[in-house]
Protein backbone atom coordinates (compact mmCIF):
# COMPACT_ATOMS: atom_id res chain seq x y z
CA UNK A 1 0.00 0.00 0.00
CA UNK A 2 1.34 3.70 -1.11
CA UNK A 3 2.33 5.26 2.14
CA UNK A 4 -0.68 7.86 3.09
CA UNK A 5 -1.07 11.36 4.28
CA UNK A 6 -0.87 11.77 8.51
CA UNK A 7 -3.11 14.09 8.32
CA UNK A 8 -6.29 12.58 6.66
CA UNK A 9 -9.83 13.07 8.05
CA UNK A 10 -11.38 10.96 10.51
CA UNK A 11 -13.39 9.20 8.39
CA UNK A 12 -10.86 8.26 5.47
CA UNK A 13 -7.81 7.34 8.36
CA UNK A 14 -10.73 4.35 9.36
CA UNK A 15 -11.15 3.50 5.69
CA UNK A 16 -7.96 3.14 5.36
CA UNK A 17 -7.42 1.39 8.23
CA UNK A 18 -9.92 -1.24 7.07
CA UNK A 19 -8.21 -1.54 3.70
CA UNK A 20 -4.80 -2.20 5.08
CA UNK A 21 -6.56 -5.12 7.07
CA UNK A 22 -8.21 -6.14 4.09
CA UNK A 23 -4.89 -5.82 2.01
CA UNK A 24 -2.99 -7.63 4.94
CA UNK A 25 -4.87 -10.65 5.69
CA UNK A 26 -4.77 -11.88 1.78
CA UNK A 27 -0.80 -12.38 2.62
CA UNK A 28 -1.01 -13.65 6.43
CA UNK A 29 -3.17 -15.45 8.92
CA UNK A 30 -5.36 -12.45 10.13
CA UNK A 31 -4.60 -13.95 13.47
CA UNK A 32 -1.40 -13.23 13.65
CA UNK A 33 -2.37 -9.34 12.22
CA UNK A 34 -1.03 -6.80 14.94
CA UNK A 35 -2.05 -3.43 15.49
CA UNK A 36 1.74 -2.72 15.49
CA UNK A 37 1.86 -4.44 12.13
CA UNK A 38 -1.30 -2.47 10.88
CA UNK A 39 0.08 1.29 11.81
CA UNK A 40 3.67 0.22 10.23
CA UNK A 41 1.73 -0.53 7.10
CA UNK A 42 0.04 2.56 7.02
CA UNK A 43 3.49 4.50 7.69
CA UNK A 44 1.66 5.29 11.34
CA UNK A 45 2.62 4.83 15.12
CA UNK A 46 -0.05 2.63 17.50
CA UNK A 47 -0.83 5.55 19.46
CA UNK A 48 -2.19 7.16 16.09
CA UNK A 49 -4.11 4.15 14.80
CA UNK A 50 -5.28 3.75 18.28
CA UNK A 51 -7.05 7.70 18.18
CA UNK A 52 -9.43 6.27 15.43
CA UNK A 53 -9.70 2.65 17.00
CA UNK A 54 -10.43 2.16 20.66
CA UNK A 55 -8.60 -1.68 20.27
CA UNK A 56 -8.01 -4.29 17.85
CA UNK A 57 -11.99 -5.46 18.43
CA UNK A 58 -12.71 -1.95 17.22
CA UNK A 59 -10.58 -2.44 13.89
CA UNK A 60 -11.97 -6.19 13.21
CA UNK A 61 -15.56 -4.91 13.55
CA UNK A 62 -15.42 -2.29 11.28
CA UNK A 63 -13.00 -4.22 8.50
CA UNK A 64 -16.29 -7.04 8.34
CA UNK A 65 -18.71 -3.88 8.19
CA UNK A 66 -16.77 -2.72 5.05
CA UNK A 67 -17.42 -5.91 3.59
CA UNK A 68 -21.04 -6.36 4.57
CA UNK A 69 -21.52 -3.15 2.88
CA UNK A 70 -18.92 -3.42 -0.21
CA UNK A 71 -20.38 -6.85 -1.43
CA UNK A 72 -24.17 -6.85 -0.65
CA UNK A 73 -24.03 -3.25 -2.62
CA UNK A 74 -21.52 -5.04 -5.40
CA UNK A 75 -24.46 -7.76 -5.49
CA UNK A 76 -27.37 -5.83 -5.48
CA UNK A 77 -26.02 -4.14 -8.47
CA UNK A 78 -25.53 -7.36 -10.08
CA UNK A 79 -28.51 -8.57 -10.14
CA UNK A 80 -30.73 -5.14 -10.77
CA UNK A 81 -32.67 -5.19 -13.80
CA UNK A 82 -32.33 -8.53 -14.34
CA UNK A 83 -35.79 -10.52 -15.10
CA UNK A 84 -35.05 -13.88 -14.50
CA UNK A 85 -34.27 -14.94 -11.41
CA UNK A 86 -32.14 -17.44 -12.10
CA UNK A 87 -29.74 -15.65 -14.24
CA UNK A 88 -29.79 -12.68 -10.90
CA UNK A 89 -28.68 -15.72 -9.37
CA UNK A 90 -25.71 -16.40 -11.47
CA UNK A 91 -24.68 -12.51 -11.62
CA UNK A 92 -24.56 -12.49 -8.22
CA UNK A 93 -22.92 -15.75 -7.76
CA UNK A 94 -20.10 -14.63 -10.29
CA UNK A 95 -19.86 -10.83 -8.39
CA UNK A 96 -19.17 -12.66 -5.47
CA UNK A 97 -16.55 -14.78 -6.92
CA UNK A 98 -14.95 -11.78 -8.47
CA UNK A 99 -15.23 -9.99 -5.24
CA UNK A 100 -13.18 -12.43 -3.21
CA UNK A 101 -10.78 -12.68 -5.96
CA UNK A 102 -10.17 -9.04 -6.05
CA UNK A 103 -9.95 -9.36 -1.70
CA UNK A 104 -8.48 -12.18 -1.25
CA UNK A 105 -7.72 -11.39 2.84
CA UNK A 106 -12.11 -11.05 2.99
CA UNK A 107 -12.58 -14.82 3.08
CA UNK A 108 -9.79 -15.62 5.34
CA UNK A 109 -11.23 -12.98 7.99
CA UNK A 110 -14.57 -14.50 7.47
CA UNK A 111 -13.56 -17.91 8.54
CA UNK A 112 -11.32 -16.63 11.06
CA UNK A 113 -14.24 -14.94 12.90
CA UNK A 114 -16.84 -17.84 12.04
CA UNK A 115 -14.18 -20.33 14.02
CA UNK A 116 -13.92 -18.46 17.05
CA UNK A 117 -15.91 -19.84 19.89
CA UNK A 118 -16.95 -16.28 21.73
CA UNK A 119 -19.33 -14.04 20.00
CA UNK A 120 -17.34 -10.82 19.07
CA UNK A 121 -18.68 -8.08 17.17
CA UNK A 122 -16.71 -8.89 14.26
CA UNK A 123 -18.49 -12.44 13.97
CA UNK A 124 -22.00 -11.12 14.78
CA UNK A 125 -21.45 -8.74 11.93
CA UNK A 126 -20.42 -12.18 9.49
CA UNK A 127 -23.64 -13.47 10.34
CA UNK A 128 -25.71 -10.37 9.90
CA UNK A 129 -24.06 -10.44 6.74
CA UNK A 130 -25.02 -14.52 5.51
CA UNK A 131 -28.08 -13.91 6.63
CA UNK A 132 -28.53 -10.91 4.85
CA UNK A 133 -27.16 -12.46 1.43
CA UNK A 134 -29.48 -15.51 2.70
CA UNK A 135 -32.56 -12.66 2.49
CA UNK A 136 -31.61 -11.62 -0.81
CA UNK A 137 -31.05 -15.20 -2.62
CA UNK A 138 -34.62 -16.22 -0.82
CA UNK A 139 -36.77 -13.44 -2.67
CA UNK A 140 -35.35 -14.45 -5.54
CA UNK A 141 -36.01 -18.00 -5.07
CA UNK A 142 -39.64 -17.13 -4.77
CA UNK A 143 -39.75 -14.84 -7.00
CA UNK A 144 -38.18 -17.83 -9.61
CA UNK A 145 -41.04 -19.98 -8.16
CA UNK A 146 -44.11 -17.50 -8.95
CA UNK A 147 -42.73 -17.43 -12.79
CA UNK A 148 -41.89 -20.95 -12.98
CA UNK A 149 -38.20 -20.94 -13.41
CA UNK A 150 -38.14 -22.89 -10.25
CA UNK A 151 -40.53 -25.66 -9.10
CA UNK A 152 -43.31 -24.49 -6.28
CA UNK A 153 -41.75 -27.88 -4.41
CA UNK A 154 -38.14 -26.76 -4.61
CA UNK A 155 -36.92 -26.03 -0.59
CA UNK A 156 -36.38 -21.80 -0.33
CA UNK A 157 -33.90 -22.02 2.43
CA UNK A 158 -31.85 -25.14 1.50
CA UNK A 159 -31.75 -23.50 -2.16
CA UNK A 160 -30.50 -20.40 -0.45
CA UNK A 161 -28.06 -22.32 2.25
CA UNK A 162 -26.66 -24.37 -0.92
CA UNK A 163 -26.08 -21.31 -3.01
CA UNK A 164 -23.90 -19.64 -0.19
CA UNK A 165 -22.33 -22.96 0.73
CA UNK A 166 -21.31 -23.40 -2.82
CA UNK A 167 -19.61 -20.32 -2.97
CA UNK A 168 -18.08 -20.93 0.18
CA UNK A 169 -17.20 -24.54 -0.79
CA UNK A 170 -14.89 -22.71 -3.92
CA UNK A 171 -12.80 -20.39 -1.68
CA UNK A 172 -12.28 -23.43 0.35
CA UNK A 173 -10.80 -25.44 -2.37
CA UNK A 174 -9.17 -22.27 -4.03
CA UNK A 175 -7.38 -21.50 -0.55
CA UNK A 176 -6.43 -25.04 -0.18
CA UNK A 177 -4.68 -25.34 -3.61
CA UNK A 178 -3.06 -21.48 -2.81
CA UNK A 179 -4.30 -20.47 -6.16
CA UNK A 180 -7.64 -18.17 -5.48
CA UNK A 181 -7.88 -17.36 -9.16
CA UNK A 182 -9.15 -21.38 -9.73
CA UNK A 183 -12.66 -19.68 -8.70
CA UNK A 184 -12.86 -17.42 -11.81
CA UNK A 185 -12.21 -21.05 -13.87
CA UNK A 186 -14.41 -23.26 -11.85
CA UNK A 187 -17.70 -21.20 -11.15
CA UNK A 188 -19.35 -21.43 -13.93
CA UNK A 189 -18.84 -25.03 -14.27
CA UNK A 190 -20.23 -25.39 -10.77
CA UNK A 191 -22.84 -22.62 -11.01
CA UNK A 192 -24.30 -24.76 -14.18
CA UNK A 193 -24.95 -27.80 -11.69
CA UNK A 194 -26.38 -25.67 -8.97
CA UNK A 195 -28.72 -24.35 -11.59
CA UNK A 196 -29.66 -27.82 -13.22
CA UNK A 197 -30.51 -29.01 -9.36
CA UNK A 198 -32.86 -26.39 -8.63
CA UNK A 199 -34.72 -25.45 -12.11
CA UNK A 200 -37.72 -26.57 -12.92
CA UNK A 201 -37.83 -29.47 -15.60
CA UNK A 202 -41.28 -28.51 -16.51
Amino acid sequence: MNTHSKHLPADERRAVTVESVVELAGAQNPSEITTAAIAKHMNLTQGALFRHFPNKEAIWQAAMEWVAEHLLARIDRSAQGIESPLAAMEAMFNTHIKFVIQHPGVPRIMFGELQRAESTPAKRMVQTLIERYGERLLRLIEKGKDCGELPPSLDSEAAATLFIGTVQGLLMQSMLAGDIGRMHRDAPRVFAIYRRGIRSTQ
